[in-house]
């Protein structure tokens, strides 16, 4: 009996060898993408939302790398990245001309919000942000700024430049460079304002006393696109893999899961793909 089992044992593990390889080579194989993309579409919840029904419906795994739209797109020249998912059309139309990416789709939109103490001492509150700011600088309250080359970032220095202030001349100006949600954790801890996209902010769990003080003016609209990053100048580029998850989210089903993302019953962004 002893004998069999010292011939047996070998036997069994020899048997179950084409097994483990095989489970080897099935996981090696599974496709994946990296997406550079914003925090914000991070740190709204979008993302762990979206993904999971793109890899059930393609079998491709998206590795997301969550910074500002300005590293994101750097990434992309790079070629450290499959794929860009930011909002900055401006730097998103200029990544393209200068041939790093394909072709630019709109994908979906929401809004920025200027975010304050609820008892708002620079007296902000209403629609027209650029207004909003001038009241802040008067005031010389502090104000966060993501100060990371964000695509938040970026429209915050457009209003600034609009209003006629030069932010960083006064002292209730700080720089964080950070992602939306450590901005908004600091402008909590300080009792400071903010701009922060509205998803972001609606998936916000530490607000204190802050509140939405301007909202609803049209130069907060916020748009989100997705590119390609083009193989021509990065050979490693999985192309083909990538333009599926674009085509994918720009799809009626991709569209369609975006919309159905909500919390506490609040829509968080709105497709438009197709304008």
């Amino acid at each position: 009996m002893n004998g069999f089992n010292r011939f047996f044992k070998p036997f069994r593990l020899f048997a179950l060898l084409p097994i483990a390889l095989t489970a080897t080579v099935s996981i090696a194989q599974t496709p994946s993408i990296v997406m550079a993309s914003t925090t914000s579409t991070e740190q709204s919840g979008l993302f762990p939302y979206l993904l999971p029904e793109f890899k059930k419906a393609t079998g491709i795994d998206v590795k997301v790398v969550a910074v500002g739209t300005g590293q994101a797109i750097d990434m992309g020249r790079r070629g450290d990245a499959d794929v860009l998912f930011v909002h900055d059309q401006v730097a998103e139309e200029k990544v393209v001309a200068e041939g790093y990416a394909l072709k630019r789709y709109p994908v979906m939109y929401n809004d920025f919000v200027l975010i304050g103490p609820a008892a708002d001492p620079a007296k902000v509150k209403g629609k027209d942000i650029t207004e909003a700011l001038k009241k802040v600088n008067a005031a010389n309250a502090g104000f966060i700024s993501r100060g990371d080359k964000s695509g938040t970032h970026a429209a915050e220095l457009r209003y600034w430049k609009t209003a006629g202030v030069e932010p960083t001349a006064f002292s209730g100006y700080k720089a964080c460079g950070c992602g939306m949600g450590p901005a908004l954790n600091m402008a909590s801890s300080l009792g400071a304002y903010v701009l922060a996209d509205r998803g972001t902010w609606l998936n916000f769990k530490n607000r204190a006393d802050l509140a939405v003080l301007v909202e609803g003016d049209n130069r907060l609209f916020n748009q989100y696109g997705v590119m390609v990053v083009n193989p021509a100048k990065h050979p490693q580029v999985k192309a083909a893999e990538a333009q599926k998850f674009v085509d994918w989210v720009i799809s009626p089903t991709g569209q369609g899961v975006i919309a159905s993302y909500k919390i506490g019953g609040e829509q968080l962004f709105f497709p438009n793909a197709d304008k």
